[in-house]
């Protein structure tokens, strides 16, 4: 923006700021607006300060950058209002606070509003990324297994080939996890598809595939009672691979990681997976749930590649939908274990 319109735009903030200071307020209304919780306006109109939000966002100043605008705005109005009020009267000190308020909730909305558009964009990016990529990783998925039904007597190209699906499929899990962060930042549910299965042999085959790609870790799969149920199987087989994989991955490198399935309860089964190694610190217990808060990017558990670290988010997406839970505790002696309950139906 030119300086003009920078000038002109400030008087719409300022504008926002006198009617502030012109409407009538209760101490009940004072304290919410302590808090960031500015009066109700229509769902449908922008604020001067969104809009100032907006254009900054647009004209690429970054958020340090808006919020020291409005600093330099009330240092600007203080100077000027103290100089012409050498002595300031009990209605100047009340003013002079009721100012300060009115510009602490005009960098609250702008604030808001930038990061909201920020968010929102990045999930719409994401979320476009990891569909348009779904496409071509699936032609070369194909290609790929082609390669190894044709390459039977040739052991080099079929090991190139199986690579190359190993690869593929672990690229396709990463846009899975993109797509199902986008959806769940726009507030949409995941979609499940329920069946009747049994999580114990399926827990055996995905143990049995972690341990051939992590050099031969000890995977330990117990089951009692009944463990079937009415669940998504592709999405369940998510949550017991992450889960799996994350105590391999996180856990002493000579310790057993144990998954036990507990179906004794007729309503609900349960699935505890377990491992030893250094506990997780309590800061961290409470966001490790989080999207983008167990490591971002890290090294997966063949080391030729990494993930997003979106498993752990990912997985309690997927319980929920289901109905269930699922918590973890951590103990340096006791060890680091996660708990599924899941209903049946």
């Amino acid at each position: 923006m030119s300086k003009l319109a920078l000038e002109d735009h400030i008087v719409d903030i300022l504008d926002f700021i006198a009617d502030d200071l012109d409407t009538a307020q209760t101490r009940m209304e004072q304290f919410q607006k302590s808090r960031g919780n500015g009066p109700d306006e229509s769902p449908m109109a922008q604020s001067a300060a969104e809009i100032h939000a907006a254009l900054r966002l647009a004209d690429g100043f970054d958020i340090d950058q808006m919020v020291s605008e409005y600093r330099a705005l009330r240092a600007s109005v203080v100077k000027q209002w103290v100089t012409s009020n050498r002595t300031l009267a009990g209605t100047d000190i009340e003013d002079l606070t009721r100012f300060n308020e009115a510009v602490d909730q005009a960098v609250t909305e702008s604030v808001a509003h930038y990061t909201k558009t920020i968010n929102d964009s990045r999930n719409i990016f994401l979320g476009v990324l990891a569909h348009d990529l779904r496409n071509p990783i699936g032609a070369a998925t194909m290609a790929a297994q082609m390669m190894m039904r044709s390459s039977k007597d040739d052991a080099k190209q079929s090991k190139v080939a199986s690579e190359i699906v190993r690869t593929t499929n672990r690229a396709t899990q990463i846009l899975d996890d993109l797509l199902d962060l986008a959806r769940s930042s726009f507030g949409t549910e995941l979609r499940v598809v329920r069946e009747r299965i049994d999580l114990a042999p399926l827990c055996q085959q995905l143990a049995d595939e972690l341990r051939a790609i992590s050099s031969g870790r000890e995977v330990e799969v117990e089951a009692k009672g009944d463990t079937s149920g009415l669940w998504d199987k592709s999405r369940m087989g998510q949550v017991l691979s992450n889960l799996m994989a994350n105590a391999i991955q996180h856990g002493d490198a000579n310790s057993v990681v144990s998954a036990k399935l507990d179906g004794s309860d007729p309503d609900v089964c349960k699935v505890v997976v377990h491992n030893h190694g250094r506990a997780i610190s309590s800061d961290k217990l409470k966001t490790i749930f989080h999207s983008w808060m167990q490591g971002q990017v890290i090294q997966d558990l063949t080391g030729s590649g990494t993930h997003l670290g979106l498993g752990l988010y990912i997985s309690k997406l997927i319980v929920e939908a289901h109905g269930g839970a699922i918590t973890v505790t951590s103990d340096e002696q006791l060890g680091t274990q996660f708990i599924v309950s899941m209903p049946r139906s």
